[in-house]
């Protein structure tokens, strides 16, 4: 049995722990609070260069743009967005669990596939298990701009149309609520679904100079890095939620482990206050 000595050290610990633990539940809630405002503002340009691309990619042929168009598929490329520190219940486990398991049921061997990872978590996995990283990104700030990810995106979409890689997929965290995030992944690259007969609604509202043709070039690589983007800014609102969410968790445990550690040291220090009576009072009868 644990002396009173011992289970006072470890009440002590576990208080110092539910500190930091709460400590952090909080620095999270107010993280997530900011991802989700830069999550929310992003949606207005996010629709607006959509409802663009999808008007005039309606109109253009299948072949106006290398990444309208559907080829054989030689080499993948899974475009995985983890955190760079742990502490997040299951925000990470889900992900590369989720990419695993897709490398492992879809490819045969490593020049099929390759990764580009954002965070520490992610790389890490990946090089421990010898899985080809075409790019990375660690040590990115936890409310992220644009031009942080600027270069990454557009060299993943830059190696769709040289056609390097003939598919791109992407697979993040999507936020849900403050308790709930859903793991996605979905293909980015070719955008085939957008290539579909557009709203005439536009073309009353816009004039296209110099053509069509000539906006659809610039306009779709902005939006496929768009659509990576606006997975970052969901990824780390998931992040924080989980993050907080965990820590709660933790000192909800702590709370716990507390009040179990207490009620043990108050029955351990009751048991000695009746053993010393018990020897005080046979030390007496037996002076009797």
């Amino acid at each position: 049995m644990a002396s009173l000595r011992d289970i006072q050290t470890r009440i002590t610990s576990t208080k110092k722990t539910k500190q930091i633990t709460n400590a952090m539940q909080m620095v999270s809630a107010s993280k997530l609070n900011k991802a989700q405002d830069n999550a929310t503002s992003f949606v207005p340009y996010s629709k607006k260069i959509q409802e663009m691309v999808h008007h005039i990619a309606g109109r253009a042929d299948e072949n106006a743009h290398p990444m309208l168009t559907h080829r054989e598929v030689k080499k993948t490329a899974y475009f995985v967005i983890t955190s760079d520190r742990g502490l997040a219940g299951p925000f990470n486990s889900g992900i590369l669990r989720k990419v695993y398991r897709t490398i492992q049921e879809n490819h045969q061997s490593s020049d099929e596939y390759t990764v580009i990872v954002i965070g520490r978590i992610g790389r890490d996995f990946f090089r421990q298990r010898n899985i080809p990283i075409m790019n990375e990104i660690i040590g990115l700030s936890d409310q992220p701009s644009f031009s942080d990810i600027q270069d990454l995106t557009s060299e993943a979409v830059q190696l769709f149309i040289d056609e390097e890689i003939d598919e791109l997929n992407i697979v993040y965290n999507h936020f849900v609520s403050a308790i709930s995030q859903e793991v996605v992944s979905t293909k980015l690259l070719p955008l085939t679904e957008i290539n579909q007969p557009g709203e005439q609604k536009l073309e009353s509202m816009y004039e296209f100079e110099p053509n069509e043709t000539e906006i659809l070039h610039t306009l779709l690589p902005q939006y496929a890095e768009s659509l990576i983007y606006g997975a970052l800014l969901d990824s780390k609102a998931s992040e924080h939620a989980s993050r907080m969410t965990a820590m709660q968790n933790a000192t909800d445990n702590a709370n716990e482990l507390i009040d179990d550690l207490s009620l043990q040291y108050n029955r351990a220090r009751q048991a000695e206050i009746t053993q010393e009576i018990t020897e005080i009072v046979s030390g007496a009868a037996a002076q009797e």
